[in-house]
């Protein structure tokens, strides 16, 4: 199924095509929306044709003349788009090496996410463009392990067949572990083989295999026994071989993401994968980060240069015409209209006469002495709503200088203290502590995992997920992927995002 967001251009004409840019750029200044509408609705393979339609017709460069005619980002977005992707690639490159300084990031961009048969185009490409060879240049701009592992991805050689050896898969979790964690020093080597030779499907059954023998993921393990360029070019090849519209919608998040906007890699991006993988990209997008690409792209951008940009992304997936099939909209709406309604129906009221230091005195009161009233504690607690029992939380200590949960936890035991104290956390700080508890230690709580995870909505599995970093200082995505698998795994880390 065709997973690009740009199609060809349906009643196609190179030779009515070229002479429509022609007139945009004839004559004082540019008709700027006529070009980007144009350059576009058409494909790739469409552009050349239409570059070669202009330069019969006209006896003139298209690059040439819309370099001339364009400025800024808009031109270096509209002439990427003119120039066949294997030299789209080889000019990425090529600028990424040139000069002072390497842009690191490209190359691992580029040379981790391409398959075999785009690496062996690309090399052509630039052969052929700059009357050079690629792998003489790389290894003559990088140096160290980076600089061979690139060389090992330039070969164009991973292999294909998707036929699995399961002894070989067993076989290479165990060398990676050897060679890393296992190991005084590192075997980089060993990562370079393996990661840079196998194929896809073997990879992601190795990942699979290195967490259960390790006990944490292969990500972790290259985090911590490799470094600089050549840990994130190891961490970006994974990222790909997991899912390559992953690695690309979080490279186009980080473009666009704080201050100001990496444009080159924003081109460099929605052109290179307009006709590959941009809906996938698109809706890996929208479910890491809970906003549309369009959208990102639309707040971020200006003028023609983002007008070109969204109609590349192809749709708005925050739009429910775009995310939902027909069917699926009007059951949506149908929600949406009876969510409006929805009230809450907890047995647990806020109280109407609340008072925060009335509460927290009588609280002080029960457990002071000897013997606690344990009636007075239910009485208060059970009849507060969570924001209020955090009010109490607070004039208890600005009170008595004393942290109330330790005083409970002190005066009370067994299954009711468990209660009390759980009642007293936030639902977040709760939950967060439900799950550290079903994977620390031996063996692992799964019914614990699967009823929160399963259950809470993305702002409260937003919440979770800070209170769970702010407590323990982990991720609990990372805790997640450490103490599960398989398939179990991974729909409880996709739930966690």
């Amino acid at each position: 199924v065709y997973r690009g967001s740009v199609k060809d251009f349906q009643g196609f004409d190179a030779n009515q095509d070229a002479e429509a840019l022609y007139n945009a750029m004839k004559g004082f200044g540019s008709d700027k929306e006529a070009i980007l509408d144009l350059i576009t609705s058409r494909s790739n393979k469409q552009r050349v044709e239409i570059c070669q339609a202009y330069k019969s017709l006209y006896g003139k460069d298209l690059i040439a003349d819309l370099k001339y005619e364009l400025t800024g980002k808009f031109e270096r977005l509209i002439v990427s788009l003119m120039r066949p992707p294997a030299y789209g690639d080889a000019k990425e490159i090529k600028d990424a090496i040139s000069g002072v300084g390497t842009d690191e990031k490209c190359l691992i961009e580029i040379l981790a996410s391409r398959t075999n048969q785009q690496i062996h185009d690309l090399v052509a490409a630039y052969k052929d463009a700059y009357e050079r060879d690629l792998e003489a240049d790389i290894v003559g701009d990088t140096s160290g392990h980076f600089k061979k592992m690139l060389v090992v991805l330039l070969q164009g050689a991973r292999e294909e067949d998707d036929v699995v050896s399961e002894d070989l898969v067993e076989q290479d979790a165990k060398d990676l572990l050897e060679a890393g964690e296992l190991k005084w020093g590192t075997d980089e080597a060993q990562f370079i083989y393996i990661l840079g030779r196998r194929s896809r499907q073997h990879l992601r059954l190795v990942f699979d295999e290195y967490l259960k023998i390790a006990g944490k993921p292969i990500e972790r393990s290259i985090r911590g026994e490799l470094s600089g360029d050549f840990e994130k070019l190891m961490l970006a090849v994974v990222k790909c071989i997991r899912s390559t519209a992953e690695y690309f919608a979080e490279r186009l998040y980080k473009a666009m993401k704080g201050l100001g906007t990496r444009d080159n890699t924003l081109i460099r991006i929605m052109v290179s994968r307009s006709e590959i993988d941009m809906l996938d990209i698109r809706e890996v997008f929208r479910t890491k980060y809970e906003k549309s690409l369009y959208n990102m792209i639309k707040e971020d951008t200006s003028g023609e240069y983002k007008k070109a940009l969204l109609k590349l992304c192809g749709g708005d997936d925050d739009a429910a015409g775009e995310f939902f099939p027909e069917a699926a909209q009007v059951a949506y709406r149908m929600w949406e209209l009876s969510a409006v309604k929805v009230e809450l129906r907890g047995t647990v009221q806020p109280a109407g006469d609340f008072n925060d230091d009335g509460d927290a005195q009588v609280l002080r009161k029960a457990m002071k002495g000897l013997g606690t009233d344990e009636a007075a504690i239910i009485e208060v607690v059970t009849k507060r709503s969570n924001a209020q029992r955090q009010q109490i939380l607070k004039a208890y200590k600005a009170h008595y200088g004393r942290d109330l949960m330790a005083d409970l936890k002190s005066e009370l035991s067994g299954s009711l203290a468990k209660l009390i104290l759980g009642l007293m956390l936030t639902p977040a700080q709760y939950d967060a502590k439900q799950l550290r508890k079903a994977v620390e230690g031996a063996g692992t709580d799964e019914s614990v995992l699967i009823e929160i995870m399963a259950t809470r909505n993305n702002q409260e599995i937003r919440a979770i997920n800070e209170a769970y970093q702010e407590a323990y200082h982990k991720s609990l995505e990372d805790d997640l992927s450490s103490d599960t698998s398989g398939h179990f795994k991974r729909i409880l880390v996709s739930l966690a995002l």
